[in-house]
């Protein structure tokens, strides 16, 4: 590591204060980001004050909290050493990463994932898990043929999912990416929709364009779906179908109904995998119609090699306020 702590422990106690050196004013000035931006964030974060002098960044604060920014800015300054940038969602993960660490059980469902770098290669981004329950559905979703991430909105279930289905179409592992989501909407009659049945589906599946757009360029994401190496459907469409060597992803499937669910799940082919994303709190169908991710998570619980991975208002990875009005409706949705 190129970084050294100088301080001794006589003096951090006496000033509250690490001071950590960096050999490289390059990748320093990297580090601080515009207008030392990057620190900002960091500061408000945690509670913390960091000053930079020279080669060196004084970190003040209490203990905890200052150990922490600390551990962050070593990290951040080993990633900028390999060749890669520092965003605001590399800090986001940092910080996240390091407090998750602390406060999980040894004994946890996240614990046996730790230690290593989770990282996803697609054509256009690396994309790396922000939270520890993202980096063990990542796992998750390289490790089993069937997987189900569940939780709430901002959490990258779909993301991560579709992240996934990119990564292993270019290095050969899929012959096909598969992207179905249910035609429901959401608490609204949109009428009548002009044009042809692309038309009329396509602003239901945008979400799914969006994220394939992160990760493939529009050429090749274009030439691809025009080849039909690339689809996305509604779910009504799925059936009838044999989904072989193929990376099938359903989103928002908390609006199938049981019998979709269940014709979605058994097109699952030879050489494929299947990923369900679901949030339970948004269940758009008619009243007294059962969710078909319901059942499923409660029939297919205990069958070996079926993964549940589940997600949490702390793992949001939007706006800060998002994981707020969650932890608000779901406060208000509690029995009293």
């Amino acid at each position: 590591m190129a970084i050294g702590a100088l301080n001794d422990a006589q003096n951090q106690t006496a000033t509250h204060e690490v001071l950590l050196e960096f050999p490289d004013n390059r990748l320093l000035i990297d580090l601080c980001g515009e207008y030392d931006r990057n620190l900002a964030d960091i500061e408000q974060k945690l509670g913390v004050q960091i000053v930079r002098r020279g080669n060196q960044l004084s970190v003040m604060g209490e203990d905890s909290a200052r150990e922490q920014a600390a551990g962050v800015l070593t990290a951040l300054y080993d990633r900028l050493e390999t060749g890669r940038s520092v965003e605001s969602g590399d800090i986001d993960r940092e910080l996240r990463m390091g407090q998750e660490a602390d406060e999980a059980e040894p004994d946890g469902q996240l614990q046996m994932f730790r230690g290593g770098r989770v990282e996803i290669k697609t054509r256009k981004k690396l994309v790396e898990p922000r939270t520890e329950a993202q980096k063990a559905y990542v796992h998750s979703l390289f490790e089993n043929e069937l997987a189900f991430g569940i939780g709430p909105a901002g959490t990258g279930k779909t993301y991560l999912a579709v992240a996934v289905g990119v990564s292993m179409f270019i290095t050969g592992h899929v012959d096909r990416i598969i992207l179905s989501r249910p035609a429901v909407e959401a608490g609204e009659k949109l009428g009548y929709l002009p044009g042809d049945m692309k038309d009329k589906v396509d602003p239901y599946m945008q979400p799914l364009y969006d994220a394939l757009n992160d990760f493939l360029p529009g050429k090749q994401l274009a030439k691809l779906t025009e080849e039909k190496r690339i689809e996305i459907a509604p779910l009504a469409f799925m059936r009838g179908r044999t989904l072989s060597n193929a990376f099938v992803v359903l989103d928002e499937a908390q609006n199938a109904t049981t019998m979709q669910m269940k014709m979605f799940l058994t097109r699952l082919g030879e050489g494929s995998r299947m990923v369900i994303t679901g949030d339970r709190s948004q269940v758009d169908l008619p009243r007294g119609v059962q969710s078909g991710l319901a059942d499923a998570e409660r029939l297919l619980k205990s069958i070996p090699k079926i993964s549940f991975n589940y997600f949490t208002a702390r793992d949001v990875v939007r706006h800060p306020l998002v994981a707020a009005i969650i932890e608000a409706y779901d406060a208000d949705a509690m029995p009293a």
